[in-house]
């Protein structure tokens, strides 16, 4: 959603701070950098040392760009502001998806399909959400969604206990098939760390557009 919002509002960006088009692209070319070429570099590191607090970590990042947008006074605050955002989908990236991967049950592509859903869906909300509360009132709004990039943080922290217990587990446990189905209550807590993980993927929209 953060990031189909800062395409949604260029205009707005284009009005205030009289961009170029070339202007316009270095946004881009910056939050792309951020956001893309960033993220193997973290998906690298994580899988070597599993990082659980990566998940809020990232949505921090998010949340100072957003702050840094909202009141940003020259091109430059702009681009550092894309820069953040990009940041925080690098760091909530990889390690979310081995979050949806573990809280799967074994159906690993279903939760990987229904993640990927929650991003598509993140993504049309942006526009429509600049629309209402951007767009008549000013870039200075873009602060709303401070509001709920908090709440997924503390949404984030408590998946990332989970994770960080389910982590411990299997460590301590030897490799091997587990041929027996989970238990009902450990599936039901799988389930909701899966829904609350894409509640926190429409938030942020990450990579999917």
């Amino acid at each position: 959603m953060i990031q189909s919002l800062i395409l949604a509002i260029y205009p707005l960006l284009q009005a205030e701070f009289s961009l170029t088009f070339v202007q316009i692209g270095l946004i881009t070319l910056t939050f792309q950098l951020a956001s893309s070429l960033l993220q193997p570099v973290v998906g690298y590191w994580t899988d070597k040392y599993p990082m659980p607090w990566s998940l809020p970590v990232g949505m921090c990042f998010t949340l100072s760009g957003l702050v840094l947008l909202a009141m940003a006074g020259s091109f430059g605050g702009v681009l550092l502001a894309a820069a953040l955002v990009g940041t925080g989908s690098s760091v909530f990236h990889p390690e979310s998806s081995r979050v949806a991967r573990m809280a799967s049950g074994g159906r690993h592509g279903l939760a990987q399909s229904i993640f990927q859903v929650g991003g598509n869906f993140g993504s049309s909300l942006g526009p429509l959400l600049a629309a209402v509360i951007i767009a008549p009132y000013g870039k200075g709004n873009v602060a709303w969604f401070v509001l709920a990039a908090l709440l997924a943080i503390v949404v984030l922290a408590q998946i990332s206990r989970w994770y960080a217990a389910q982590h411990r587990i299997a460590k301590g446990k030897p490799k091997a098939i587990i041929a027996n189905p989970l238990p009902r209550n450990k599936v039901v807590l799988a389930v909701s760390v899966l829904l609350l993980l894409i509640f926190s993927e429409i938030f942020l929209y990450g990579e999917h557009q």
